[in-house]
């Protein structure tokens, strides 16, 4: 049996450390077959060697997090443990920064996660940022929480967020009401964003004013889109004239963010998904960035990580 203490400077670190009903701490039990007890300003880590080394730096790195005044969560407690299993714990401090929004509700939003860093940096770099990964890797939220950002520092005067209307199962048609009702199904989750950063009633009178604009993306034919931030999400599904149109409505002083996933094509016929072509063509392109996202970068439920795994493992066993 081996141990190693380490000291806990206040109450409030160790309270917060161990998180609610000490969930934070039976994780890394868990994970590495140790043992943790906090008595007297000191937490006595014991198991096997290679264990108890790895769960310290574990806590270590999850200290450094509190003591800059990140609140732990399952999500950043299993994402410090991968990053510890890889030898790459000395990476988290970059992600101990300031908030790129506020909510309405007062919230900070922050980058949680290594690939979401790179993302939030590419687009605040570039006039066009591609962001590619599957679900639940913040590509829209992040994206939209920019957008509101450069909005309220006066950067941009609109902010327009667009998605193809393809139908992955349901038809169109048959859905009630006219045009616009029809698609806003499609484009809900990007309502649910912006009603997130700003409030119900601030996102309704920028929108009347024509600050806003969330339209299904041949909204945006035949337009020069100047002063804007523009976001074009579930980009997989557009066709290489579809992505060809979008980019080339960029007008001055505007920024571009593209997100998609490219296992999840819902276009019919086996037709080319335009995000696919485009990463291959615009590649190397000065002031155009990629970022690409893994499972790791997943922020939802922790099943979420596991069933994206369990899908790439059946696609290269070719089933």
């Amino acid at each position: 049996m081996f141990e190693q203490r380490i000291n806990i400077d206040r109450m409030e670190q160790a309270v917060a450390l161990f998180g609610r009903f000490d969930e934070n701490i039976r994780l890394i039990e868990q994970e590495y077959a140790v043992s943790i007890v906090y008595r007297g300003g000191e937490m006595k880590v014991s198991g096997e060697s290679g264990g108890v080394g790895k769960a310290v730096r574990v806590i270590e790195s999850l200290l450094t997090l509190i003591n800059r005044g990140e609140a732990l969560s399952e999500q950043n407690v299993r994402y410090c443990i991968s990053l510890v299993n890889e030898g790459s714990e000395n990476k988290l401090e970059a992600l101990a920064g300031d908030s790129i929004c506020i909510t309405s509700k007062g919230k900070p939003v922050k980058a949680k996660t290594l690939g979401q860093k790179r993302y939030c940096q590419a687009i605040q770099n570039h006039t066009i940022t591609i962001g590619v990964g599957p679900a639940g890797t913040g590509k829209t939220y992040l994206a939209v929480a920019l957008a509101v950002t450069a909005f309220r520092a006066q950067e941009v005067n609109r902010i327009i967020l667009t998605r193809p209307a393809v139908e992955a199962g349901e038809k169109l048609g048959f859905l009630p009401g006219d045009l616009q009702q029809k698609v806003d199904p499609y484009l809900r989750p990007l309502y649910d964003a912006l009603f997130d950063m700003l409030g119900a009633e601030t996102y309704q009178k920028y929108v009347e004013r024509g600050n806003i604009e969330v339209a299904p993306l041949a909204y945006m034919r035949g337009r020069t889109l100047d002063d804007s931030f523009i976001i074009l999400d579930e980009a997989q599904n557009t066709t290489p004239e579809q992505m060809k149109m979008f980019l080339t409505r960029l007008g001055f002083n505007s920024k571009m963010v593209i997100t998609g996933d490219i296992t999840q094509i819902d276009l019919p016929d086996g037709r080319k998904s335009g995000l696919r072509e485009v990463l291959h063509i615009l590649k190397g392109i000065d002031d155009i960035a990629q970022v690409r996202f893994s499972e790791k970068d997943v922020v939802r439920h922790r099943l979420v990580q596991d069933i994206i795994k369990a899908y790439e493992r059946n696609e290269k066993a070719g089933r």
